[in-house]
């Protein structure tokens, strides 16, 4: 197949290009505590660290590891991070990015699950979700102007957004059904040659990067790396859950959460929200660990923590395990489910980076690979706009009601179940985020603030 011409020398100097290990540290710290609103508000926090201001990578990098990323089961922004890690510092650097990215949701989510049970829905707890959750839809906004700029580069790419917001939000249409239509259509236009499927050239739009278009050595494909790669993870994943069956037997609650959890790593294709759905479904009505309305808390601490939106499972395993503790106090028996939950959930992720971003890396000229990953990355783009619709729907609005017509089925607002709280709270959360540009840090922050002190002058109101 043709190729993309490349200015990569035959061999690349070091990656990281003079970025030490604690100064990688302390920037995927830094990504970690600001990643809030789901994948599309964390992709957006990364690239305009790593990309704009830090600029280890070039934008075409970033998305062609985005776009691979999409591909794999889990959740995609922890998975570009440890990505960019790998790229930059090996595989050192990509646990550290990997790690760091779950570390504060992971922390903020136990803490809060110890609150719930011992405190129950406390007033300030609520307000402060409150809050968040109008700035976390300023960030997804953001996120759906920023990857649509860079993304949408011609009148098709625009159009497979178009369609592909329709069909998720109007039709229902599975996620990865979307992505594979999207991947199709974009290997056969870049095979073809057609302009809006091609990259722009290396160093295009003045990408003056650390990293440049190289190709590290340790990033280039191996047998005895990728035999490696697949011991090492399938161990630390697969010997702890074996461990658990043969100890306790499979009905034991901690066995129960992980070969669950273990199966859902391999099969959470279609976005934190198609995953959730079925995790809610079996957790609530197949396995009775917790009850609708839990789990719905669950999501809301997940969406107003940092870090992947698919942490809400580790809430589940603390309450499926507190609830049924055995010879442990209860306390220390949801502690360690909530802890057993994240571990099969996200050590699978490091496995498909480090076994296949190397082959990944090697296809980055392909001029067919490059089309259907640009497909992809403008599909993407009109899954986002969906999330935003539907984060902003259930923000803004007390009642939505499902509509049908036809082969259409969506769900509306009810007429006069406006928040005007939540709405004065976003508003101003969207004119500080994209208007004044105060930085998300700030906006996050005061609408916490201003979130619990609604809830403690106006508790009706929330």
């Amino acid at each position: 197949m043709d190729r993309v011409p490349s200015d990569a020398p035959a061999r690349a100097d070091p990656a990281h290009r003079g970025v030490s290990l604690g100064e990688a540290f302390r920037v995927w710290l830094r990504v970690a505590l600001l990643s809030f609103g789901g994948p599309a508000g964390q992709i957006a926090v990364m690239h305009r660290i790593v990309v704009d201001e830090k600029r280890w990578i070039s934008e075409r990098r970033f998305l062609h590891a985005l776009n691979y990323c999409m591909l794999l089961p889990g959740p995609e922004a922890q998975q570009l991070a440890t990505y960019i890690g790998w790229l930059m510092h090996r595989t050192t650097g990509g646990v550290i990015a990997g790690v760091l990215f779950v570390l504060p949701g992971a922390i903020a989510i136990m803490a809060l699950s110890w609150i719930y049970v011992l405190f129950g829905n406390v007033g300030i707890v609520a307000g402060l979700f409150f809050g968040l959750k109008a700035a976390v839809l300023a960030v997804v906004l953001e996120a759906v102007i920023r990857v649509g700029r860079r993304a949408l580069r011609g009148p098709v790419l625009l159009a497979i957004a178009g369609l592909a917001f329709v069909l998720i939000f109007f039709l229902s249409v599975p996620f990865p059904l979307i992505i594979v239509g999207a991947a199709v259509a974009g290997f056969a236009g870049g095979r073809a040659g057609l302009s809006d499927f091609v990259a722009p050239a290396a160093g295009a739009g003045g990408d003056a990067v650390l990293l440049g278009d190289t190709i590290p050595d340790h990033a280039r494909p191996g047998v005895r790396q990728a035999l490696l790669s697949a011991s090492v993870c399938l161990a630390l994943w697969l010997i702890p859950v074996a461990g658990l069956v043969f100890a306790l037997g499979p009905a034991n609650v901690f066995s129960a959460l992980a070969l669950f959890f273990s199966k859902m790593a391999l099969v959470t294709f279609g976005g934190a929200y198609a995953v959730l759905a079925y995790v809610a479904q079996q957790a609530v009505d197949t396995y009775g660990w917790l009850r609708p309305g839990e789990m719905l808390d669950g999501l809301g601490m997940a969406e107003t923590t940092p870090g992947p939106l698919i942490m809400v499972v580790q809430f589940v395993g603390f309450l499926a395990a507190f609830r049924a503790p055995g010879a442990l106090s209860p306390l220390l028996a949801g502690t360690l489910g909530g802890l057993l939950v994240t571990w099969v959930t996200f050590v699978p992720c490091f496995l498909w980076i480090f076994l296949g971003a190397p082959f990944v890396e090697a296809l980055r000229g392909n001029r067919a690979l490059a089309g259907a990953l640009a497909a992809i990355t403008a599909a993407v783009v009109g899954v986002i706009l969906n999330l935003a619709l539907w984060f902003a729907i259930h923000t803004l609005f007390r009642e939505v009601e499902p509509v049908t017509l036809g082969p259409l089925s969506f769900r509306v607002p009810v007429p006069g179940s406006l928040n005007p709280a939540a709405f004065l709270l976003s508003a101003l959360a969207v004119l500080a985020l994209l208007w004044w540009r105060l930085g998300a840090i700030p906006v996050i922050a005061a609408s916490a603030a201003l979130g619990v002190a609604i809830a403690a002058l106006f508790p009706a109101l929330h």
